[in-house]
Order: C-alpha cells, then structure tokens, then sequence
C-alpha cells in the first residue's frame, strides 16, 4: 500500500467510496425524513438504520487509511434527493443508490487488484458480500411498495417492516464487522 506521498489509483478509489459511504448515509437520512413526514414510521426507523450502517461503512475505509499510514480526505457531501411522490419511488431510489454503491465498490475492487493490494482486496470482500445482501433487500423492498397499491396496504406494509427486516437480517443498527 502506498504512502501519503505515493498515491495511486487504488487510494483515489478508497478515497471517493469513503465519501460515497457518506454520502449515502445523509442521503438515507433524507428517504427517512421523507418517510416520518408522511406517517411511515417503520420506513423512517429503516432508512435511519441505513444511515448509520452507511456511517459504519465509510469510518471503515476510514480506519483503513489510517492503519495503511495515508490521511482520509473528506469532500463535500452532495445535498441528497428530498422530493418524492409516493413511497414506490423512495425504495427505487433506495434501490438505485444500492446499485451505484456496488459499481463503486467494484471500481475499488479491480483498483486493489491491479494493484496486487491483498489487504484491500481483502477490506472490499466483505463489502461485495454486503452490497449483495443490500440490493437483495432492496429489490423486495421495490416489489412489496409495489404491491401495496392502496394506502391500507401501504400502512400495513409499513407496520410490518421490522418484521421484514428482522426476517431478511437487517434487525437494524450497524453492520458486523
């Protein structure tokens, strides 16, 4: 791994999922201000979840930067996307943010290969697992708000996430190490 005078491809790539991870995690934030806001309060306790878990995830690059001597450089977090028309388009969007998450861990990924990084390539295994289990989830996730056509349906949806979350895993908090 390089130093802080030798950076290289495989940093930038640690060095922009880092800020991805938190950027997602005020992203999430803002799905579940959306979601109290219109009394799904199951949702917003998930989103908020996610947030944290996302919090979770860049301070692991964090501490991995720091144990390989180079210095995590914070850049500005994007304001995240707030309007939205109905709770199907919220877990799209969740679903979609999933998607863009595992492109950028597999770009950091094909980083530490070229560059022979075995502990990288280690640290981003188990964010490849991770993603796998996060789009898994939100693509039922997709599917239940879309079959929820009325708004019974879609209370009741609501009532019963944590059960669903509990079902699939996600019991909620931050993620294992």
């Amino acid at each position: 791994m390089p130093t802080r005078s030798n950076a290289t491809a495989l940093v930038t790539e640690l060095q922009r999922q880092m800020n991805h991870e938190l950027a997602a995690a005020h992203a999430y934030t803002a799905l579940a201000v959306w979601c109290y806001d219109r009394n799904l309060k199951g949702f917003a306790r998930y989103f908020y979840k996610q947030s944290g878990e996302e919090r979770v995830h860049a301070q692991k690059f964090i501490d991995f930067l720091h144990d390989r001597g180079l210095f995590p450089e914070l850049s500005a977090v994007p304001g995240p996307k707030t309007k939205f028309k109905t709770l199907v388009e919220v877990a799209r969007h969740a679903r979609s943010m999933e998607q863009e998450n595992t492109a950028g861990i597999e770009r950091a990924y094909e980083a530490a290969l070229k560059q022979k990084d075995y502990a990288a390539q280690v640290l981003l295994h188990w964010y490849i697992q991770e993603q796998v289990e996060e789009e898994a989830w939100c693509d039922e996730m997709v599917k239940r708000a879309e079959s929820s056509t009325s708004e019974g349906g879609m209370q009741a949806l609501d009532r019963h996430i944590e059960r669903y979350l509990a079902d699939r895993g996600h019991e909620g908090g931050e993620a294992e190490d």
